[in-house]
């Protein structure tokens, strides 16, 4: 039995269908305020809770931990919520691991925040740890704390240092997800905001090749991985190809930059490979599945 914290949610939900379609049991835990039920896979069960309260991991053998406070902008605001749950809620969840005696979890991190400005590129797993977020920070030192839990009981780890993951069911109302923002935005007519100059960059990666790095984790033991597309794109550029595909005329809106966020980066994906993950979704062919997922959500919402 697996059970996957933050399962409602954009990513979670992917990793839920992923395991469910290969055989496996499983529990959902979601407190549902950013998942949503109409994600949940009905062959998993679900059970609303959060990951800060009691929790009971009888008969589970590994925890998946997507569950957490994502938006960097957010925890700059409000520093204390966001350790609140990134940090105080995977104690909580690794008090429980210890008490079931739980034999392993697989940690969502971000390869987007922990590092900082990165000193070289692209950035690999022993880059030096030095994040400029209260969220880099929260996803780090939950990173420690599964180590420590290691060392101390034992208890077997995979932590994936995601990139910037996209793909159907990111939430365009939402502060994170810059690629289903600028869809929404595009398909209703309405000019794109970036923040900044255009020229920042991020290692974009499809949540689907995600999810399946997630599964091939239950087969990897204490490993540390960076899991993104190895690969550097501008916001200006992101820009051009979904204005392109949309046929979308209009200029962005350029704003001022937002603070906490990292102004380049883009991840060394080669110990993942080694270990028998890569992307197989490109950028442009992941664009499309994204805009094709919410023209078909509007025309749903059309109907009704």
């Amino acid at each position: 039995m697996i059970l996957i914290t933050g399962g409602a949610g954009f990513i979670g939900s992917h990793v839920v269908d992923l395991f469910v379609n290969n055989g496996y049991d499983v529990i959902i835990l979601d407190n549902l305020k950013t998942g949503n039920l109409n994600n949940v896979n009905e062959k998993a069960k679900f059970i609303k809770g959060d990951i800060r309260d009691k929790i009971n991991l009888r008969d589970i053998e590994v925890v998946i931990h997507q569950a957490a406070q994502i938006n960097v902008r957010y925890s700059v605001e409000d520093p204390k919520y966001d350790a609140d749950v990134n940090i105080l809620g995977t104690i909580n969840l690794l008090e429980a691991i210890r008490k079931y005696e739980i034999e392993k979890i697989i940690y969502a991190s971000s390869g987007g925040a922990v590092y900082g400005e990165p000193k070289y590129l692209p950035v690999d797993e022993n880059h030096p740890i030095s994040p400029i977020s209260p969220y880099g920070l929260s996803k780090y030192v939950g990173e420690e704390y599964i180590k420590l839990y290691n060392r101390l009981y034992g208890i077997e780890f995979v932590i994936l240092r995601y990139g910037n993951v996209y793909g159907e069911r990111q939430d365009p109302k939402g502060e994170a997800g810059v690629i289903s923002i600028f869809i929404d935005k595009m398909l209703r007519g309405e000019r794109p905001v970036i923040f900044g100059n255009g020229k920042q960059t991020r290692d974009f990666v499809y949540v689907k090749d995600v999810a399946k790095a997630n599964l091939l984790a239950m087969k990897w033991k204490n490993e540390i991985v960076n899991i993104g597309s190895g690969k550097e794109t501008s916001v200006n550029e992101l820009y051009k190809i979904i204005s392109e595909e949309l046929k979308f005329k209009e200029k962005p809106i350029y704003d001022k930059p937002r603070e906490g966020e990292v102004y380049r980066i883009y991840l060394n994906i080669d110990k993942a490979k080694s270990l028998g993950w890569e992307p197989e979704t490109g950028l442009k062919e992941g664009i499309r599945k994204v805009i094709n997922w919410m023209r078909g959500s509007y025309d749903k919402l059309n109907k009704n």
